[in-house]
């Protein structure tokens, strides 16, 4: 099988339309698209091909949107890539664009879009100390702000119940953390619980009646499970579900039917566990008419009443394929390819796989390799280890454009989720604690002898390749493995401890002493 030799820009040229959302009536659909070569807001009537640009940015993209109602989005975009991301709001007929947080420095995150208050957002800023963000009730249509909770210095995330009320806070003092509680936005935040920053008890939303809330939790366990937790007792009441190989991550509910739908984890690809049958029917049907062993299945936004859906397929070989859904006929419209000029049939198949490290510790990661060969057929190939950042983090099975090049042009491609990877439960992240170029680059290396042993990568002819803390382990790599690679290209990578740490962000304060534990 000879595979086309695909140009380098075509891997990572910018998406024709991507980001499709619905407003809340379902009358209209917004998307992303580039104007002079950033991404801008366009909406069109639900029943109409043509669009309407809402932005004209020509320094930076979009950094994100969301319908605060059925007239008017919101979204942010940073300057020259500060990463201080500033809050604007615009009409859908383009009208009355303004910005809301056009502070200088300051960087502005959302905290709840209010769905059930059509004319208000919270958000938080660090307006008042770079360090930390205060939560601020913000009407869109006035411009004007009221801080609703100060934050004493110590909070790093805020939580609302259903009804857009602020009453839970999240704080640290660099290794512990502590959840804070109140019944209502007049009474003062007291303490809950406090762990240790290796224990997880991380609130996702309420229950339905706004008492308790269900959260993910790794307290007396190793994995993260999804729990029911008394919030002013600071207990949990019910495990609702836990995986004995993988850490759950989230869960999703039905706003309009008041149900918890499913919870979610990572094996070698994103898995759900349901709780509601009406949830799994539409899941299941949607499985059978866009091919559930292919691809993965994403609900990516609905209209208010939960009838119309915009969902998409998305695999190892395609970026997302998006399509609308009306749940009560069953009728599913497609709406667009992301990239359609990357054939899905010459784009690389990614395989899981695993191996021992030197202590016997389980390795999982991803191997890619170019069209034509598959874990039987590869023989004595050029190949690139890539390790991922973080390294609080995990590699998963999807689109990745860099990979898919790098396959194109033949190498075999090895992704390894080490140990100090998440999604595997508290030990194996815990493993890689101040192991950075020791045993976490001893798993890189040992898969390298994996590839080499399997006479999948020819002996001389393996190069590393990573970026950020992957940057870190390709210097080590070639630092202390020199005969073990032919080069190495690191890009962004850290390559002295000392000065990252020395120079986090402001916000970053409040997690200095865990970093430097870690």
């Amino acid at each position: 099988m000879t595979t086309p030799k695909i140009p380098l820009r075509d891997f990572f040229k910018k998406p024709e339309k991507a980001g499709f959302q619905i407003s809340p009536d379902g009358n209209h659909i917004s998307f992303m698209a580039p104007y002079e070569r950033r991404m801008n807001i366009f909406v069109r009537d639900h029943d109409k091909d043509e669009a309407r640009q809402l932005t004209f940015e020509t320094d930076r993209d979009i950094g994100g949107y969301f319908w605060a109602n059925n007239s008017r989005i919101l979204f942010l975009k940073d300057d020259g890539g500060d990463e201080n991301f500033k809050l604007y709001g615009v009409n859908i007929d383009g009208t009355n664009l303004m910005s809301f947080t056009d502070f200088k420095d300051v960087k502005t995150t959302i905290i709840d879009d209010l769905e059930d208050i059509p004319d208000e957002v919270i958000i938080g800023m660090n307006k008042r100390d770079q360090r930390i963000f205060d939560a601020y009730r913000l009407n869109i249509v006035s411009g004007e702000m009221d801080m609703i909770a100060e934050n004493p210095g110590n909070i790093t995330g805020w939580m609302t119940d259903h009804e857009g009320k602020l009453r839970i806070a999240v704080s640290t003092d660099g290794v512990n953390q502590s959840i804070l509680y109140r019944e209502n936005e007049e009474n003062e935040f007291r303490e809950i619980i406090t762990t240790n920053f290796k224990e997880t008890i991380d609130p996702l939303f309420f229950t339905f009646d706004n008492k308790n809330v269900y959260a993910v939790s790794n307290l007396g366990r190793d994995k993260t499970a999804l729990v029911e937790f008394d919030i002013a007792n600071g207990k949990e009441i019910r495990t609702l579900y836990e995986n004995d190989e993988y850490d759950v991550g989230s869960a999703s509910y039905s706003k309009k039917r008041k149900v918890l739908q499913a919870a979610y984890y990572t094996s070698w690809k994103m898995q759900r566990f349901y709780f509601d049958e009406n949830f799994k029917s539409m899941i299941e049907s949607l499985d059978q008419k866009l091919g559930e062993e292919k691809y993965e299945i994403g609900i990516y936004d609905s209209t208010k009443d939960e009838d119309i859906f915009i969902v998409g397929t998305s695999s190892d070989q395609t970026r997302s394929t998006y399509y609308l859904f009306d749940k009560k006929s069953g009728e599913l419209t497609f709406i667009h390819k992301v990239t359609p000029w990357l054939k899905e049939e010459d784009m690389a198949p990614m395989f899981p796989v695993k191996y021992d490290a030197r202590d016997g510790l389980t390795i999982h990661g991803y191997l890619t390799l170019p069209r034509g060969y598959d874990l039987n057929n590869a023989k004595n190939l050029p190949a690139i280890v890539n390790p991922h950042g973080g390294p609080s983090a995990r590699d998963g099975w999807g689109f990745n454009s860099e990979i898919q090049f790098l396959a194109n042009r033949g190498f075999a491609v090895l992704q390894a989720n080490f140990r100090g990877s998440t999604g595997y439960g508290r030990a194996f992240w815990e493993a890689g604690f101040k192991k950075w170029g020791k045993e976490m680059q001893d798993d890189i290396t040992d898969g390298v002898n994996w590839l080499i042993e399997k006479e999948i990568a020819a002996k001389d002819k393996v190069a590393i390749y990573g970026g950020s803390y992957g940057g870190y382990a390709t210097l080590a790599g070639l630092t202390f493995t020199p005969g073990l690679y032919c080069c190495g290209v690191d890009y962004v990578g850290v390559s002295n401890i000392f000065t990252i740490l020395e120079n986090i962000p402001p916000y970053w304060e409040p997690y200095r002493d865990m970093l430097y534990e870690m």
